[in-house]
């Protein structure tokens, strides 16, 4: 199982929206590397749901429930999206500065290129995370 984390404007489409509806595709993706991440995503991976730009901080986890298929947002096949559905919320929101605090989470992708949109976690970050927002 690979672990990841998908960040998200709440204000386009939240970890509300998401367990009101119980799964979405992924949709909107428009750069390579979060691209080909989501290439390498499994039905079962885990990944934490962030939510971005004000609150910045890690609301959930959900779970790849479909593999990549084509954006049906767009008909360029460069596109992709990736099914998910809630697991369920954190307890209390994980923020970026928390995890920046934290020495142990110096080299996870979020503090090193925190605009990525769709990012590996090595599962030691993933249960650090989730045990911050416990």
């Amino acid at each position: 199982m690979n672990y990841w984390l998908m960040k998200t404007e709440p204000g386009t489409y939240s970890w509300d929206d998401l367990v009101r509806d119980k799964k979405t595709h992924w949709d909107g993706v428009r750069n390579y590397q979060a691209r080909n991440n989501m290439k390498e995503m499994k039905v079962g991976d885990m990944a934490l749901y962030y939510h971005s730009v004000k609150e910045k901080c890690v609301v959930g986890i959900v779970k790849i429930v479909k593999e990549y298929y084509q954006d049906p947002t767009t008909t360029d096949p460069n596109w992709v999206v990736v099914d998910i559905a809630p697991i369920e919320p954190l307890k209390n929101p994980v923020t970026l500065a928390q995890i920046k605090g934290d020495d142990r989470l110096a080299q996870m992708v979020l503090v090193k290129n925190s605009r990525l949109s769709v990012q590996p976690v090595k599962k030691e970050e993933f249960d650090m995370v989730i045990a911050m927002g416990q």
